[in-house]
């Protein structure tokens, strides 16, 4: 039987998930009563926020040319915060369909996904979907993909995944214009792992793609890159439904258990061999990703040994992170200890969306209550002695005594926004110290900015504020291009004179004063008054630049006083302006949670 495996790219919101729910129909995978919008998309997450999470992949078969062929696609996401998804999709598979608006046009996913097949050798279907609307121009957006991606016109499928309609001619189209697997190079088994999942009751479950040779229901598997050794218990492919099977031949795809109990054991791109008849090396897997931003996580109570024989807080994150972590492999996480907050994990994600994600799945899926620091990116420290370290904390700064020079990282940004938006969207990027790099023409309407900006300057608001400029209608992709030396300081903020490091932050020496008042404005909203006064101050080094200042809770001690000699009510006053001096001594400061996310909105 002909295999095809391709996968199913495009810029957010532009249909994928509509296209893969009417290709299941189109082939019967699902009938009419079983058909739900975004099938595919399991959690209820991706379903309250109508975009894909994990990229999701599936078996079908479509008659063409008096043959029956089996088709395995993979739908995957859209947003730039989930690349390494579409990434990893991509080198499962050798042959990609290309999603693009016919109302909106090419996006700036849409060009960052189409190069991404490119560098990977797949044949690209380009298809241009949503025609039914009345505000489509799929012939004028057929032309954008040929200036654009160099794709000709003439091959673009026009496609509604709302109605159907062009839905058996791309299933045609892909049986025809995409390549079969390549043959295998060796009779023995290897097989990649492209994604894995815990279950409470069979284990870990390992999703594969064989490569070479056959994977049959009670073989002895093994791990090429732990060296682990397990029987295989059971074999799957999803039709989108679970169909249990005997073994999965070359170029097919599904999924095994083999009762792993420890997560350790399984690695997303590790290769599976046969323990009596190994394979001498294994496929290449996958590149790390890099992570972008990093936050901290703490569990909502300190408590991390638990009572009574009950599993800690830390504990219970621990596990819930580690199972996480099997299913998405593009998050790291290490160990951490705050004197404010306890033990915690300090973790690195690819954007602001995913560490939302995460935080989101880690209280759905894991049960536990997060305390979220707020975001930073990491640094590269040049010290005087000329080693290079990279941090990913404001806390770990080394002295300044000892830096020679603070490096940040430059992404090179891609901005497509409307002709009439141009001016203001560069006022943005000057704003944030951007580098213009290029403009160049797209469409009637529409054009791409090129411009180098510092990612510290863009992780936080930067979205937002390119979607208000443009009413909706810009987009922007980035990717990391180097670390770039610049005039950067260490921000501490200090409250009733004390360093709190959960909440320091490296900017620029330039915006230091700027930003530091608008945090200590934001963190005098958030703390509450206390019997004593409290500075809130924020300083670079020994020099404070910024303060502000939360007044005391006053008692009025004088109120008894009915007239009588001013000494009376001078001496009460005195004693009560001792009495808050010593308290002040002794105190402590009650900072709330919602106190270490003040600093995240940092709009000027």
């Amino acid at each position: 039987m002909p295999i095809r495996n391709f996968s199913i790219i495009a810029h957010i919101d532009h249909g994928k998930s509509t296209l893969a729910d009417r290709l299941l129909q189109e082939t019967h995978a699902v009938s009419a009563r079983e058909a739900k919008a975004q099938f595919l998309d399991s959690m209820d997450l991706e379903r309250e926020r109508g975009i894909t999470i994990k990229a999701s992949a599936v078996s079908v078969k479509w008659p063409y040319k008096g043959e029956e062929y089996e088709l395995n696609f993979i739908d995957t996401p859209g947003h730039v915060d989930f690349a390494y998804e579409v990434s990893r999709a991509l080198s499962a598979c050798e042959g990609a369909i290309l999603v693009v608006d016919s109302t909106q046009g090419i996006q700036a996913q849409t060009v960052a996904n189409a190069y991404l097949a490119i560098g990977n050798d797949l044949t690209i279907i380009p298809v241009v979907n949503k025609i039914d609307l009345p505000s489509a121009d799929a012939d004028g957006v057929a032309m954008e993909v040929e200036q654009v991606l160099g794709m000709p016109a003439e091959d673009c499928i026009y496609v509604s995944a709302k109605t159907g309609q062009g839905i058996r001619e791309l299933l045609d189209a892909v049986c025809e214009k995409l390549p079969g697997p390549p043959p295998p190079t060796t009779k023995k088994l290897r097989a990649l792992i492209f994604d894995a999942k815990y279950d409470d009751y069979r284990g870990v479950v390992i999703y594969v793609r064989i490569f070479d040779g056959t994977l049959k229901l009670g073989d002895k598997i093994r791990m090429m890159g732990t060296g682990r050794t397990f029987p295989v218990t059971e074999v799957n492919r999803y039709t989108p439904f679970i169909q249990r099977i005997k073994e999965l031949g070359t170029a097919q795809v599904g999924s095994i258990c083999a009762s792993i109990k420890t997560l350790a054991d399984v690695r997303v791109g590790d290769t599976i061999t046969l323990e009596n008849d190994p394979a001498d090396d294994p496929l290449p897997g996958y590149e790390e990703p890099k992570q972008m931003v990093f936050c901290d996580f703490y569990p909502s109570s300190a408590d991390a040994t638990g009572a009574g024989g009950k599993k800690g807080d830390f504990e219970a994150m621990r596990e819930a992170i580690e199972k996480l972590r099997i299913n998405d492999a593009s998050f790291t996480y290490e160990v951490q200890h705050s004197e404010a907050l306890g033990f915690g994990f300090r973790c690195g994600f690819l954007g602001l969306l995913h560490m939302d994600i995460i935080q989101e799945r880690l209280e759905r899926e894991g049960g536990v209550e997060v305390v979220q620091t707020a975001p930073t990116v990491s640094y590269r420290i040049l010290k005087t002695d000329g080693e290079e370290v990279e941090i990913h904390n404001p806390a770990d700064l080394p002295d300044p005594g000892i830096i020679s020079e603070i490096r940040e990282p430059i992404v090179k940004v891609e901005v497509i926004c409307p002709d009439e938006c141009i001016g203001d969207l560069m006022k943005l990027c000057d704003s944030r110290r951007g580098i213009f790099k290029g403009q160049r023409f797209l469409a009637e309407g529409r054009q791409i900015l090129d411009y180098e900006l510092p990612l510290g300057e863009i992780i936080y608001d930067f979205y937002d504020k390119l979607k208000s400029i443009t009413r909706g209608y810009g987009t922007m992709d980035y990717e990391l291009v180097e670390f770039r030396a610049d005039r950067l300081a260490k921000v501490n903020i200090l409250v009733n004179g004390d360093a709190v490091e959960a909440l320091s932050t490296i900017c620029h020496r330039d915006m230091a004063e700027h930003r530091s008042r608008m945090i200590l404005q934001k963190l005098k909203e958030q703390i509450d008054r206390h019997q004593f006064e409290i500075p809130l101050q924020a300083a670079v080094g020994g020099k404070v630049i910024a303060r502000e200042t939360i007044k005391s809770l006053r008692k009025n001690v004088i109120a008894k006083c009915y007239g009588g000699d001013i000494s009376r009510k001078r001496k009460l006053l005195e004693k009560q302006k001792e009495g808050k001096k010593r308290m002040k001594q002794i105190g402590s400061v009650s900072i709330p949670q919602s106190a270490f996310l003040a600093i995240l909105d940092q709009g000027d």
